[in-house]
């Protein structure tokens, strides 16, 4: 990125980070009869530090097509509580076995495994809660089931799950490299896709913007996990906040494990290209978006 575009995702990230903050506090339910230990480890998990990268490509996406921010936040919203259980379940001995996330003990090794399991499911339901809600989500009742169809669809079996599933099996499975595009495409890359879709689809986007925020979600998912892959072997663990070489440990199927470095940065290259192309019949309110993309591709955590 330039020194300008820099300067322009840090203010911009600065922005929609503290407005996302500052509703998610609002939406998520209080303490009041709730079971104190459910309570602190939802908070722990939501609130240590996330980017919130997903409701941001979702408010850059409604803005992109002429939308403003507050009908979108609780979509935004929902699509961090949907990542955040997400990243309690990974962290879990029978799945990563991750002891930090974010420089911080993994929410199961605070509060253990039966509460951290718990905290997850309470997390993807009340997503849904805040979707269906009339009340908070400013829509007409055709585009709110489009959103929670689209979301839904993306984070469960033929998405994100399916995509975890497809990677717990690849671990005993003969290296290839289409069963690992599908792993990253829905593991990583269907919520994305649901986050710039879902953001154009309330403001009553046309067909052909829609499909290009598709095409650039599909992209941007596929390099964010490819950047992953390759920050586990690379990445310096103070920046990222947990341990790195993780994946050659477990033995995971990984873009730098089948390909080698050198050719899985020329892929990760070539969909930030392709997201950005997509992109090409928008507007300067797209800027966001593909400052955001060219991010993905040098970040270091």
């Amino acid at each position: 990125m330039t020194e300008n575009e820099n300067a322009f995702l840090k203010a911009y990230f600065q922005d929609r980070q503290k407005i996302v903050e500052e509703a998610l506090l609002y939406y998520l339910p209080k303490e009041d009869n709730i079971p104190a230990d459910i309570y602190k480890a939802v908070h722990y998990s939501v609130f240590n530090g996330g980017k919130r990268i997903r409701p941001i490509l979702c408010l850059a996406a409604a803005e992109a097509v002429g939308g403003d921010l507050a009908p979108a936040m609780p979509i935004a919203c929902a699509l961090e509580l949907i990542h955040t259980y997400s990243l309690i379940h990974d962290d879990l001995p029978s799945m990563d076995d991750d002891d930090f996330r974010r420089g911080q003990p993994t929410c199961h090794k605070v509060f253990g495994e039966n509460i951290a399991i718990l905290a997850g499911d309470a997390l993807l339901t009340e997503a849904f809660v805040l979707l269906s809600r009339a009340e908070k989500v400013r829509l007409s009742a055709e585009r709110r089931l489009a959103v929670v169809q689209e979301i839904a669809n993306a984070a469960g079996i033929c998405g994100m799950v399916g995509g975890q599933a497809l990677d717990v099996l690849s671990e005993k499975s003969e290296p290839n490299e289409n069963t690992l595009r599908e792993i990253h495409r829905r593991k990583t890359g269907a919520i994305i896709v649901a986050a710039v879709k879902s953001g154009a689809i309330i403001f009553n986007a046309g067909k052909d913007k829609i499909q290009a925020l598709a095409e650039y979600g599909i992209n941007v998912g596929l390099a964010f996990q490819i950047a992953d892959d390759i920050l586990n072997v690379e990445g310096d663990r103070e920046l990222m906040g947990k341990e790195t070489g993780s994946d050659a440990a477990r033995n995971k199927l990984t873009y730098p494990s089948l390909l080698g470095m050198g050719k899985a940065k020329e892929k990760l290259a070539k969909y930030i290209d392709a997201a950005v192309a997509s992109l090409s019949g928008f507007d300067e309110r797209a800027m966001p978006l593909i400052v955001i993309a060219r991010y993905i591709m040098e970040r270091k955590s």
